[in-house]
């Protein structure tokens, strides 16, 4: 097992956030982590790479134990992470924003090479936006940047928030194409915090229903699909 999460207990301030919330992650697998704005999603994913700090339960990845463990440490064992809203740096260009990945991908437990031929192969639009400065991108073109920036640190698990949402079909569908490619042809596996059953279930094998900060739901987004009550649950 790649990832496990067991009883995650998460407080802010005076918030209950997360409750005893447990998954897990095979290799090679897609996850889907689906719920409604507020849910939890986020705040899993920040457990996750260690931006939130739990009060009780536990994270292993690759059978150690990271609960403790720094953001930094989390991404040097091969954890990637894709945040909402991008988070790029403004005024650097595209390239320049992936290429800060690189800096770090040398001291990464899975240090082979992530050029910028591989960025291009799975987000084929990059190529034609290289010295575009991020301030000038649409969101959609955002997200393929932060994602090419967490794949150039090479991980074994790549954290995706709402990497879909607000994109048009069309994007959609070749987002989900290139989430299979990473799978495919860089061997991670994908953690997916999505809010849109449909957009999950174009690609993911398993999936999480996350409600009020507790795991209502674990199967596949077939069964969700079919399950009326389950479909309250989530985004549509």
């Amino acid at each position: 097992m790649l990832l496990k999460i067991e009883d995650l207990d998460c407080r802010i301030a005076s918030s209950q956030i997360l409750r005893a919330c447990s998954l897990n992650v095979e290799r090679g697998e897609i996850v889907s982590l689906l719920g409604r704005n507020g849910a939890g999603k986020t705040s899993t994913l920040k457990n996750i790479i260690g931006l939130y700090s739990p009060q009780n339960g536990k994270i292993t990845f690759k059978d150690k134990d990271i609960t403790t463990a720094s953001s930094r440490a989390r991404v040097l064992m091969g954890i990637g992470y894709s945040p909402e809203d991008s988070r790029l740096f403004p005024e650097l260009t595209v390239a320049e924003n992936i290429k800060l990945g690189f800096w770090i991908s040398k001291d990464t437990e899975r240090a082979e090479s992530f050029d910028m031929e591989k960025a291009f192969h799975i987000f084929p639009a990059l190529k034609n936006l290289y010295n575009r400065l991020a301030n000038n991108l649409s969101g959609g073109e955002k997200k393929m940047v932060a994602i090419s920036r967490a794949l150039a640190l090479n991980p074994s698990l790549l954290l995706l928030d709402e990497s879909m949402e607000g994109l048009s079909p069309r994007v959609v569908k070749s987002f989900s194409e290139a989430i299979k490619t990473i799978r495919k042809d860089l061997g991670a596996s994908v953690l997916l915090a999505e809010s849109n059953i449909y957009n999950a279930s174009r690609l993911a094998d398993r999936a999480y229903i996350i409600e009020r900060g507790e795991i209502y739901f674990e199967g596949t987004p077939q069964q969700i699909l079919q399950d009326k009550q389950l479909l309250t649950l989530v985004g549509k």
